[in-house]
């Protein structure tokens, strides 16, 4: 069993997370300023210091100091004398760094395929009737045989559907071309944005992020997302994947002593602005069911308002800076956040909030029964690395020391749905004629393969295994196919029917 995790002390009482119940999730909620990014360095090094990898993403760019040791910093010899932390030592941590871009750290891509229509329909702002023209071009390319691997190969299949849309109006339905137009300029304008980074191959193996060193240390993922954040739809999508991949791909683990991986998601709003009902329901179901898998998430947001109820309910650790009352709904917020605690009697949680000083916080964690323990006010303990940025030649170096420096930065562009439309419609027979796009059902194909099937593998990571072609997929191993097809199933019935019953 792990030894409990220091994270704040009010005079002499030490306030503890339990390794056992990190994977009940949690939030760190507060205003601008008033110390989540430090806290959740703390957190970040306390989790790493006990062998738990660790996801997180570097908004401001403030967090990359992980990877060297701290020190000359009059602030954190203030609060370690303060808090009388007698073994506090400082220290650099192990960190790998990724970046969608390439440019502060190893490239981290998507194929078209594995993010599955519904996700890259939240990326473009998609209407339903256009979420559904992009459904059927996704099961074009499935019965086509068509990798869908970046955007030009779904650009490439969207035009030639568009073209050809009279051929597919008897098995697929009709296709309209206004919609496909809105697709294409979504996708345009995700270009311009410089989103083709973010699709190809290799694809990021999830293996990657649940790594430790050598001294059992657990490996500190750092995601670059200040040039991302000014897309924010396509970080928040851009993390629900990874999220449903760690959820499709880890196997269930049932109560471990410590989590295989803790995920912070930044900037946490930004997944909830404008989504559907629907889209909400499962992302509380993949919250509630990813604790099984042995993954904690904790969402930081400067108001815990920001996150759903149905969300906010399964969130068991709370660390709660303080909170500005300006104006009504601030107001109401903070009597929220103040009644979502369990009571402390010696304490007015709601005036306390509010009064709350930089790096401090209301915090309450669940005992080791899963009981939320009372709430108490104290002061946060300062992380041992440098708070703070490195400097571009030091993040270079830890860079080029990675043990995945050379894979990801390798771009592979196999044979897909661009080349084989590309080298089909040179070899066209004749002007005004078309070459079937799609190929005939096989016999003996399964119903969840026909158009009904759609919405069943929608959420991208159940239908990117079966566009392999037929000599990968006999490549995979008995066990592994058995195991992956168990797995595409759960997440047909957690996560892939999101729009299943409009249809």
């Amino acid at each position: 069993m792990s030894e409990p995790l220091l994270i704040a002390k009010h005079n002499k009482q030490e306030l503890f997370l339990l390794p056992q119940m990190a994977n009940r999730h949690g939030l760190v909620a507060g205003a601008t300023g008033t110390g989540k990014t430090v806290t959740l360095q703390t957190l970040a090094e306390s989790f790493s210091s006990i062998g738990v990898p660790v996801f997180l993403s570097d908004v401001k760019g403030d967090l990359s100091g992980l990877s060297k040791a701290g020190g000359n910093n009059q602030k954190v010899a203030e609060r370690v004398a303060q808090l009388e932390l007698k073994n506090f030592v400082h220290r650099a941590y192990p960190v790998t760094f990724w970046d969608v871009f390439g440019t502060k750290g190893h490239p981290l891509r998507a194929t078209i395929s594995d993010m599955g229509p519904v996700l890259i329909g939240r990326m473009l702002n998609l209407n339903e009737v256009q979420l559904g023209v992009l459904a059927l071009v996704f099961k074009v390319a499935d019965d086509s045989g068509l990798l869908l691997l970046d955007l030009k190969d779904l650009r490439a299949l969207l035009q030639s559907v568009g073209d050809n849309a009279a051929d597919f109006t008897t098995e697929y339905g009709n296709i309209s071309t206004a919609s496909i137009g809105a697709i294409q300029r979504g996708l345009l304008q995700i270009e311009m944005q410089g989103g083709e980074s973010f699709f190809g191959e290799p694809m990021l193996n999830i293996a990657d992020l649940m790594q430790t060193d050598a001294n059992g240390h657990g490996m500190i993922n750092i995601l670059a997302a200040d040039k991302l954040m000014s897309s924010p739809k396509v970080y928040s999508t851009m993390l629900l994947w990874l999220l449903s991949e760690l959820f499709e791909n880890l196997p269930e683990a049932g109560d471990l002593a410590k989590p295989r991986l803790v995920f912070f998601f930044d900037e946490a709003h930004l997944l909830f602005n404008d989504a559907p009902e629907a889209l909400l329901d499962k992302i509380e179901q993949v919250v509630r069911l990813i604790r099984s898998k042995g993954v904690g998430v904790y969402f930081v947001t400067q108001n815990p308002a920001d996150v759903p109820d149905k969300v906010l309910g399964q969130l068991g650790n709370r660390v709660q800076h303080a909170l500005r009352a300006f104006s009504p709904r601030d107001q109401k917020a903070v009597k929220a956040a103040a009644e979502t605690m369990r009571d402390n009697p010696d304490l007015d949680e709601k005036v306390a909030i509010t009064t709350l000083g930089v790096g401090e916080a209301l915090i309450s964690c669940l005992d080791e029964k899963g009981r939320p323990n009372i709430v108490e006010r104290a002061l946060i303990v300062p992380p041992q690395a440098q708070i703070g940025p490195i400097n571009e030649a030091e993040r270079k170096t830890v860079i080029q020391n990675s043990l995945l420096v050379g894979h990801y930065e390798k771009v592979v562009d196999r044979e897909s749905a661009y080349e084989k439309i590309k080298k089909r419609a040179s070899n066209e027979p004749a002007e005004g004629t078309t070459v079937p796009a799609a190929a005939p059902a096989q016999e003996g194909k399964s119903s969840s393969d026909g158009f009904g099937g759609i919405w069943g593998s929608i959420f991208g990571g159940g239908t990117s295994k079966s566009r392999e072609g037929v000599g990968e997929a006999f490549a995979k191993s008995a066990a592994r196919a058995i195991g992956s097809r168990i797995g595409r199933q759960i997440v047909r019935g957690v996560l892939g029917s999101i729009f299943g019953g409009k249809r």
